[in-house]
């Protein structure tokens, strides 16, 4: 049945009504501690600028001709804008749109829940993201937060795991020893710890696709079944808008939470730096032309107020994902109002 349908309506719609009371509440809980809610533009010159992100193209007709935007995939660009003209704590509940994704937990059109603080340690918005899984599930009068079998305690002490570690306990793979010291990967010495650990990967395979592979069959399944899991501590080369950790010049400050086998949010440690910046921007945009005929434009808006951002920290969590897990629909669809037919 369509989504309209009436008695199919029917049937969603305290799934849906739940939605409207934890995006209130949050929003309650992001402007008690002072943040301002933001409403950043969905047309950009460039939808960011990572290989395997996919953007809605359109074209804007004015006096001087078409000029080529972008619908947004992340208002992450806009938002640091923001923090360079002097704000300090934004969010925004934002719709964005990714091209070639659609499935179980996928929407070519979702809420992005982007949040962004003027603080230099990371620490300070993983607590953030965990306390938001407590909120949803005091909202939704739950104990668990669920997803095909899986059950979390969205109360209870998070792990933490380093990504190497994660490599190690769940792939048998030391991947710090395939990177050097500047964090660049080594992918014939990825390739070999791969195979010996009986996963499949192909000649032509790159480092990061490699990476990808590992991280999606053996690692991401394993995060968050029964606790919160933060998985922290990403290559640099697969932190492209991250700061390289002070101690080890290997790995970034990024991580990503994880809850019944499913990545809810994503958060970095900022970089600030435009020159670094531009340098990881045009190495994606070679390879996203290499395997896709496609480079997107970089944003030279974006470069220069870099040199104006202060110190900070930010966090993208999928809205619909944390509606869908607080509670226990089967996929995202489910709990969107209107889903694409």
């Amino acid at each position: 049945m369509p989504w309209w349908d009436a008695q199919n309506h029917a049937d969603r719609r305290p799934l849906l009504l739940k939605r409207g009371r934890l995006k209130s509440a949050i929003r309650a809980h992001f402007e008690a501690q002072g943040f301002t809610e933001v409403e950043c533009g969905a047309l950009v010159t460039s939808p960011g600028n990572e290989t395997h992100l996919h953007a809605f193209e359109t074209l804007l007709t004015g006096p001087d001709g078409d000029r080529r935007l972008y619908l947004h995939t992340s208002p992450e660009f806009a938002a640091k804008k923001l923090l360079a003209a002097g704000e300090t704590r934004i969010f925004d509940f934002a719709r964005v749109f990714r091209n070639r994704g659609r499935g179980r937990l996928h929407a070519p059109e979702f809420t992005m829940l982007e949040w962004y603080r003027a603080v230099e340690d990371y620490d300070v918005v993983i607590a953030d993201s965990l306390a938001l899984l407590k909120l949803a599930a005091d909202v939704m009068e739950t104990d668990l937060l669920r997803h095909r079998g899986a059950a979390c305690d969205p109360r209870g002490p998070a792990d933490r795991l380093t990504v190497a570690e994660a490599f190690t306990h769940f792939a048998g793979i030391d991947l710090l020893a395939t990177l050097s010291p500047e964090g660049e990967g080594d992918a014939p010495a990825l390739r070999s710890r791969a195979r010996r650990g009986g996963i499949d990967v192909a000649d032509d395979d790159d480092w990061s696709d490699m990476f990808s592979k590992i991280l999606t069959l053996r690692v991401e399944p394993r995060l968050g079944l029964e606790r919160p899991c933060i998985l922290y501590e990403y290559p640099a080369c697969e932190a492209a808008l991250a700061r390289v950790s002070p101690q080890d010049g290997r790995v970034a400050e990024r991580f990503e939470l994880y809850v019944c086998g499913v990545e809810l949010a994503n958060g970095f440690g900022e970089l600030t730096d435009a020159v670094q910046q531009r340098s990881r921007f045009e190495a994606a945009m070679t390879k996203k032309e290499k395997l896709y005929g496609q480079r997107y434009p970089l944003d030279e808006e974006f470069l220069a107020a870099l040199a104006h951002m202060p110190p900070a920290s930010g966090v993208a969590l999928g809205f619909d994902r944390l509606v869908m897990l607080a509670t226990g629909a089967p996929n995202v669809d489910s709990v969107l109002w209107t889903p694409l037919s």
